[in-house]
């Protein structure tokens, strides 16, 4: 079935079994917020199968999806029978990472962290729907590193990765940045983008997998292997997993198997450790970066590719949004898809167990609702 058919289907059943819960896409409906307008005109908006909100109520989550083509930090919230897209603005925002607790956002040269204070919600809207209301908590200036994927580790330490230097990083109160793993065959430190170091995936609480376009050692060398050179490693002992790779991304440990994007292919692939050997699980119409797995649906990213992306392995018309796949079928469970001036996405994060989530950057509300410590409540006075 066409993916974008306007012919009614079978939804996503609550109480069907996984593999019978892909079995095609409902009508496409508009989200609830009117459509923004950017200052070039353009419009800020989207449209989703009708199954895409009843999908994220059943998980329990929201999304954050963001997008440094655009300038926004987009919160998809399921809202009836639509979904509510609010857009936030910063600079290059890319690298995200988000649990019900905090979030931070990597942008173009500030990783900038967000906490949760669930009482603000009764001041957002009476009667209160907000489950959660991050309010900017703290900044740390990294530079313009062009951050890509970051992750919390077991001990609640930030990893990012610094594409800029080619190295993982974290974060100290003294420096932009401190280097703590490269690949082997990075030589040193330099600000050259060597071989385009992007995606991180975590097992068992740490750092262990990461996705690079090239085993390449000079500035920007990555750029003369975009169809083939790109590379899994696991860093937790320097070894190659695969190579030949089409523009890899989002590496993924999750139900104990290894899954990554391979972007210039459009793909959603499932990796054997023992073997070396990749399967493609589903093939999505657009430039595939950005994903989280929860249970057994991957929402993965989608973009529409710049003339300067010479791939012709991506099937039919590029879109630009977020696909729900089902893993062990591959089917598409449902998806909501950008319509104006969003093109590109970098990341996709579920935040679990919260589902209308609020974030607060700026503004008079910063001014006056403020974090205390547990033991100095009590001193306060009404």
């Amino acid at each position: 079935m066409n993916e974008y058919s306007q012919t009614p289907a079978s939804g996503y059943d609550r109480n069907a079994p996984h593999h019978a819960r892909a079995q095609g896409l409902p009508p496409m409906g508009a989200d609830t917020d009117k459509p923004d307008r950017l200052a070039s005109g353009e419009t800020l908006a989207s449209v989703h199968s009708a199954g895409f909100p009843e999908l994220l109520r059943q998980l329990g989550i929201s999304l954050l999806v963001s997008t440094y083509q655009a300038g926004k930090l987009v919160v998809l919230r399921a809202d009836g029978d639509s979904v509510n897209t609010h857009f936030l603005d910063f600079n290059t925002p890319m690298g995200v990472a988000a649990d019900a607790n905090r979030i931070a956002l990597g942008t173009r040269s500030e990783i900038v962290e967000f906490h949760n204070m669930p009482a603000v919600a009764t001041r957002l809207h009476d009667p209160p729907r907000h489950d959660a209301v991050y309010l900017a908590r703290a900044g740390h200036i990294t530079g313009a590193i062009d951050i890509h994927e970051m992750a919390w580790d077991a001990q609640g330490e930030l990893w990012f990765v610094n594409t800029l230097f080619s190295t993982l990083c974290t974060r100290d109160a003294s420096h932009s940045f401190v280097p703590r793993w490269r690949p082997a065959f990075v030589s040193g430190l330099a600000a050259e983008d060597r071989c385009h170091l992007n995606g991180l995936g975590m097992r068992d609480g740490q750092p262990r997998y990461v996705t690079a376009l090239a085993q390449t050692n000079t500035a920007q060398g990555w750029r003369d292997h975009k169809h083939d050179g790109g590379v899994l490693i696991d860093c937790a002992n320097d070894e190659t997993l695969v190579r030949g790779l089409a523009m890899p991304h989002s590496p993924r440990w999750h139900d104990g198997r290894l899954w990554l994007l391979e972007s210039g292919r459009g793909a959603l692939c499932c990796v054997d450790e023992q073997s070396r050997q990749q399967r493609e699980v589903a093939r999505l119409p657009g430039f595939v970066r950005g994903m989280d797995l929860i249970g057994k649906v991957a929402f993965v990213g989608l973009s529409q590719l710049r003339d300067k992306h010479p791939f012709g392995e991506i099937d039919g018309e590029r879109q630009c949004g977020v696909w729900a796949v089902h893993l062990e079928s591959g089917r598409i469970l449902g998806l909501l898809k950008f319509t104006g001036a969003v093109q590109e996405i970098f990341a996709v994060q579920a935040i679990r167990g919260v589902q209308f989530p609020e974030i607060i950057h700026d503004g008079p509300l910063l001014d006056t609702c403020y974090a205390l410590p547990d033991a100095a409540l009590g001193d306060v006075e009404n």
